[in-house]
């Protein structure tokens, strides 16, 4: 594979970022003049070529030979897997060899990353990366250098074109990422990207006071169409809903979102205030598995070329009936550094009882994807209530509020954060306490608590529950009882 420009200029995006929006406006323009195939490398042509074949033959042939490939890499290479070689040169089909390998965790990569690397690849083609998330120790860990950057590239675009969304469109972009502007008293909260072509709006200026300038930003440039955590994008639909903006609103064309639990309540009002197709975007920054929604159908489909997908019990055993939740494992394709093998995600899901269109033919298909295993709370009982369960589409008084986060620490006691526009009044305090108590059916009762603003992760996502209650029980639980 030709090397990717963009990984070879990639340790110097941060300064990029930084860099007053002249010169970054100068640069970025100027880099994006080069041919995409320069930028990005043979690999991602490689893979734009791959996804090009979509017929259900074709994907399910690929997957199953990329599979065989990871596999006899792994057991000859990564020394975690040498013990299994015998197993895996012996066994003619990848799916049964697949079940002789351990179940893996980040607490297993943590304790010893040297034993998940390759041998046979040398240093200079790892690309050192850290997951995200709330984690106060992120993992370390390797991509492949000209590769896993430039197939994430190929895997996006095909996710896009189900937003009718193109590489070269200008969109908004509200991801977390922090505007450096933004910082100085009187600062802007905006930065533009011209390689991506984005108007990058500041995560860290979510209320509703900051809400106009922000307005201005979308009327300067007119994207037309939104990149957006889902907790970010929230607030600023609800101040145009409230404050109507038909010039900004009615030019955009599709909303995708990545990287966070989206809510009920969430989709309904981005669709009523954008009234424009909302997708749904999954993966991890160990690029293991993506998967995605449709624009007329809310289910996540993966995609099988990326990454073998699984779902297990809390005994590890494989899942394969619909209406089941269980773990979502995977197996990641094409990173000869690490490759991750049966890597435990965290992740709930079940699969779906309806197949996949015929578009689609050969994705794995599940219901929906319910986030994180310590996303639940814990009852008096000892039972387990999914977050999903308690997101604020159940209360009437909270679907107009800007956030919200429970925090528990005992079984059976909730405190519920609010950051609202105006004062909430006792009643309207004990209505949502009852609404929590009658939703987890008397399991939990709960202190509503109004707070000015909630702090994000790092890497500025929204954190719907703060559980303290030691996370084995849910996840030992929570797998068992549903």
């Amino acid at each position: 594979m030709s090397p990717s420009l963009e990984d070879r200029l990639h340790g110097g995006l941060s300064g990029y970022i930084a860099a007053p929006q002249w010169l970054k406006s100068l640069l970025g323009t100027a880099y994006r003049q080069l041919p995409l195939g320069l930028r990005r490398g043979q690999a991602y042509t490689h893979f734009r070529t791959v996804l090009a074949q979509g017929d259900h033959a074709t994907v399910t042939t690929y997957a199953r030979a990329r599979l065989a490939d990871t596999l006899r890499w792994a057991v000859e290479t990564v020394p975690a897997y040498a013990h299994l070689r015998t197993v895996v040169v012996d066994e003619t089909d990848p799916y049964r060899a697949l079940g002789h390998f351990p179940l893996t965790a980040k607490a297993d990569i943590k304790a010893d990353t040297a034993r998940y690397l390759s041998s046979a690849m040398p240093a200079d083609k790892r690309l050192r990366a850290f997951t995200g998330g709330s984690t106060a120790e992120p993992m370390q860990f390797y991509l492949g250098k000209d590769v896993s950057r430039p197939r994430e590239y190929a895997f996006m675009d095909d996710f896009h074109a189900r937003a009718s969304y193109r590489d070269g469109e200008l969109a908004l972009a509200l991801r977390g990422r922090s505007v450096p502007s933004a910082a100085k008293p009187g600062g802007r909260l905006w930065m533009y990207e011209p390689i991506k072509r984005q108007l990058i709006l500041s995560s860290d200026h979510l209320l509703a006071r900051w809400m106009p300038l922000y307005v201005e930003a979308l009327r300067q440039w007119r994207p037309r169409f939104i990149q957006a955590f889902p907790s970010a994008l929230y607030p600023l639909a609800r101040w145009l809903a409230e404050n109507p903006a038909p010039d900004i609103t009615g030019n955009i064309q599709s909303v995708m979102l990545y990287s966070e639990n989206v809510y009920d309540y969430q989709m309904r009002l981005f669709r009523e205030v954008f009234g424009c197709p909302v997708i749904k975007h999954y993966g991890q920054s160990e690029r293991v598995l993506m998967a995605a929604s449709l624009p007329d159908d809310e289910r996540y489909f993966f995609w099988p070329q990326y990454g073998h997908v699984e779902l297990v019990d809390s005994n590890g055993l494989p899942i394969t009936v619909p209406g089941v939740l269980g773990e979502v494992v995977g197996t990641s394709f094409d990173n000869r550094v690490m490759p991750f093998v049966r890597y435990r995600t965290g992740d709930l899901a079940m699969w779906s009882a309806e197949p996949p269109p015929p578009s689609l033919a050969g994705y794995p298909v599940v219901e929906r994807i319910e986030g994180r295993l310590q996303e639940f709370v814990v009852c008096h009982d000892g039972r387990l209530v999914s977050i999903c369960t308690l997101g604020a589409a159940h209360f009437e008084e909270l679907a107009r509020v800007g956030a919200i986060q429970y925090e528990q620490s005992k079984p059976g006691r909730l405190t519920l954060k609010v950051v609202a526009s105006s004062r909430l009044t006792e009643e309207t305090r004990q209505r949502i306490a009852a609404a929590i108590e009658n939703k987890t059916q008397g399991g939990c009762v709960a202190e509503v608590l109004e707070v000015d603003d909630l702090p994000r992760t790092r890497t500025g996502k929204h954190v719907m529950l703060i559980q303290h209650i030691d996370a084995a029980y849910p996840l030992m639980h929570a797998l068992k009882e549903a």
